[in-house]
């Protein structure tokens, strides 16, 4: 939309006022605003419109993944304006980057980013509101109070709605936001309550706008025939069967984007509907080119990540004390290795984004993580200035860090420009599974020293991964071919969450060397994470038998008294203990594994498994504890812990990506089982009370997840899993 566009949609009552709480266009830019109102809308700013008939509209940045952003933004802005709920609207902020600077989310950081400043969208907008009211009735401004969407006079009771004093409030000065003041805690009614989510009613009825959704005028549709082989190209194709297919509009070849979008190339086939252009793709006649140095698979792998842990390090990522000598000198070592897969991000919404290419201008409509990259990256490829971009930014069906790429967008671009009409490019299933950026394959060797009373006086972590940086060159993480040359920024993403910190161990060293391999890799929900906490907490419960001792117990034991951090994390894990019933006798064949990790936000999972004798594995319950400040909307904290557990047991049970001769084996569900319904658990959350500012729990549920199953395996079995997903053969009973 255009700026004319993006005031008159706010103007549909006869007044409306504009607020937020920061204005980073410059002065010609916000007259240029105004200038082009033809409407009776007051601009201060761009985040809050009050209409006339008190209808008010909150503008979230933050794109909405099923994470719930619409709804944690709407809250802290009303609950600072003092509005009623129900009165509230949210829609999805225009792409503007040089008004709204937040228009991405990632690391599980949009609550924690946002909070104070919404809370001071919805204050501002009080104050200026209770100003009008002060000048309207002459009276000292400390007499009118903000209640329920109407400014009151309290010695005589006399009200105005806010609808009625927009415009004049339109003409009041803006407070510094610095300067507003903001509630207390202990004052709020709306955070910290469990309110339903504003996208859910549309969600259930079918009316909420998915990418997959999108629809416009003489619109087309594509799907695009890419190279099986990671590193291939187009040799030689045939299309003249599949132009005779009625519906078919176009086929033509694109070529790869190397390097800033990762994009495979390939052949492009553009007709009046996905499913007849899906049809006339599996008529082409198609040669592919592969690399012959690439014949790379899983057994290759393998022996080269076996090879990087045995040899020297290529980067020390953390050197405290002397590990080394510790572990020389300690009367006992233990040692032992642990292996994830290549995991595909299967979001529930495949890959797909509408292009229209114009003579001076291109429309995006996508659901992505990263509205102002897309924007960016589609003005570098088009020549154009981003202003001529406009990117609509849809609902989208999960991400899980998936939607954080553009290559997708790209190539509705290469194969839009070619059409100059409206086309959705759209990835089936197996275009998702087969082309996806996958978490990279992973291994550990964990050491430990201890010494002749049993203390933990040494640690050691080796890690081997297929890097995400070599993926991700010119993404804004590596900015150039030489920064690839540094170690540490190779290692940055690979080796976090292996920190023992808060664990009082005197010696610990992590070091990291990378895997030459051809798959594409990248973000994936909780990142490393989700592979160093697996290695990282099993060992710890591997050390707690080795020496008798109760796996919580030691735990606990580990963690230095007098300690913030340490007291905040020995807090939840007795929280989580006791709520799972810790030590409560089980059936044979079941047990409960615990794992815990420490960061802004602290968190622990029990769980307690039930290993048939076909050595199949039922996660029956999850307990989790979580101390993540403030909950904003407790519901939607337990919903991100529920959700990422269910993601993260995908990867521990059931599903994996293989790679055989350079391509990717699986194809489709049927081969990468995600969780069914029927294999989810019982899964309670337990939410620590705080009145700290809130920190990120999006990617928390699947951090710990896979170490408390296998150590419940162990607990329930007394055999270890080091290697995921859990092989059933390695769980029969003979």
């Amino acid at each position: 939309m255009d700026r004319r566009d993006f005031i008159e949609i706010g103007a549909k009552a006869s007044a409306s006022l504009l607020l937020g709480f920061y204005w980073h266009t410059s002065k010609a830019a916000r007259d240029e605003l105004i200038a082009n109102d033809s409407s009776a809308t007051h601009v201060l700013n761009a985040w809050l419109r009050i209409s006339s008939d008190n209808r008010i509209t909150i503008l979230a940045e933050k794109p909405e993944l099923g994470q719930g952003s619409w709804t944690y933004s709407a809250m802290m802005v009303a609950e600072e304006l003092e509005v009623d709920w129900s009165t509230i609207r949210v829609e999805q902020a225009p792409t503007i980057p040089s008004v709204y600077q937040g228009l991405h989310t990632s690391g599980s950081g949009g609550v924690a980013a946002c909070y104070r400043q919404l809370r001071a969208v919805g204050a501002q907008a009080r104050e200026m509101l209770r100003a009008a009211a002060a000048a309207h009735w002459k009276r000292s401004i400390d007499e009118c109070l903000a209640e329920n969407g109407t400014i009151v006079h309290s010695p005589t009771s006399r009200r105005m709605s806010y609808g009625e004093l927009a415009a004049a409030a339109s003409r009041v000065a803006p407070p510094g936001l610095n300067d507003v003041p903001l509630k207390a805690v202990a004052d709020f009614r709306y955070i910290g309550q469990p309110l339903l989510r504003v996208d859910t009613r549309s969600k259930i009825s079918g009316c909420a706008r998915f990418g997959i959704d999108v629809r416009v005028p003489t619109m087309l549709f594509a799907v695009v025939a890419r190279c099986p082989y990671f590193g291939g190209r187009l040799g030689h194709f045939d299309a003249a069967t599949a132009r005779s297919l009625p519906g078919v509009r176009a086929i033509f070849p694109i070529e790869p984007l190397a390097r800033r979008y990762n994009t495979a190339g390939g052949v492009a086939v553009v007709a009046d509907s996905t499913w007849v252009a899906m049809q006339a793709r599996t008529m082409l006649d198609i040669r592919w080119q592969r690399s012959q140095k690439n014949l790379e698979n899983a057994a290759s792998l393998h022996r080269l990540a076996v090879a990087s842990v045995s040899g020297p390090a290529t980067y020390k990522a953390l050197d405290r004390g002397n590990a080394m000598a510790a572990l020389t000198a300690a009367a006992r070592r233990l040692q032992a290795d642990y292996e994830t897969p290549f995991q595909a991000h299967a979001t529930l919404e495949p890959m797909n984004t509408t292009v229209h290419v114009r003579t001076d201008t291109i429309e995006v409509w996508s659901p992505t993580q990263f509205a102002d990259e897309i924007q960016a990256e589609i003005a570098v490829l088009s020549g154009l200035s981003s202003d001529q971009v406009i990117v609509h930014t849809t609902f989208s069906g999960g991400s899980f860090g998936r939607r954080y790429q553009w290559d997708y967008a790209a190539e509705a671009w290469q194969v839009a420009r070619q059409m100059r009409q409206p086309v959705q490019l759209l990835w089936s299933r197996e275009d998702d599974m087969q082309h996806d950026f996958y978490r990279p394959y992973n291994y550990q060797r964990v050491s430990a020293g201890l010494d002749a009373a049993g203390r933990l006086t040494a640690w050691q972590t080796r890690i081997a991964t297929t890097s995400i940086a070599e993926t991700n060159l010119y993404t804004g993480y590596v900015e150039s071919p030489a920064a690839l040359r540094d170690p540490a920024t190779i290692a940055a993403l690979e080796w976090y969450g292996a920190d023992l910190a808060p664990y009082d161990v005197p010696n610990v060293c992590i070091e990291y060397s990378p895997i030459a391999s051809t798959v594409p890799r990248s973000w994936w929900r909780s990142v490393a994470s989700s592979y160093t906490a697996f290695a990282k907490e099993c060992f710890i419960d591997e050390l707690a038998h080795a020496l008798g001792r109760d796996p919580v117990e030691y735990r606990l034991s580990l963690l230095p008294e007098h300690d913030a951090a340490a007291r905040r994390l020995r807090h939840v894990l007795q929280l989580t203990a006791a709520k799972a019933g810790w030590g409560d006798p089980l059936p044979s064949r079941h047990g409960r594994g615990i794992a815990c990790r420490y960061g802004d936000t602290v968190s622990a999972e029990v769980a307690e498994v039930s290993v048939l004798e076909d050595g199949s594995v039922q996660v029956v319950r999850v307990t989790s504890g979580v101390d993540c400040g403030i909950a904003v909307n407790p519901d939607g904290v337990r919903a991100m812990v529920e959700g990422g557990i269910n993601f993260g047991l995908t990867a521990t049970l059931t599903a994996a990506i293989t790679v055989e001769d350079g391509c990717v084996k699986q194809s489709n569900f049927h081969d990468y089982q995600v969780l069914r319904i029927g294999q989810a658990p019982e899964i309670d959350v337990w939410i620590v009370p705080s009145v700290e500012d809130p920190s990120g729990v999006g990617e928390l549920g699947v951090m710990t997840i896979a170490p408390a199953v296998v150590n419940a395996i162990f607990a329930a079995t007394g055999i270890r899993v080091r290697r995921l997903p859990v092989e059933r053969s390695l769980l029969q009973r003979t």
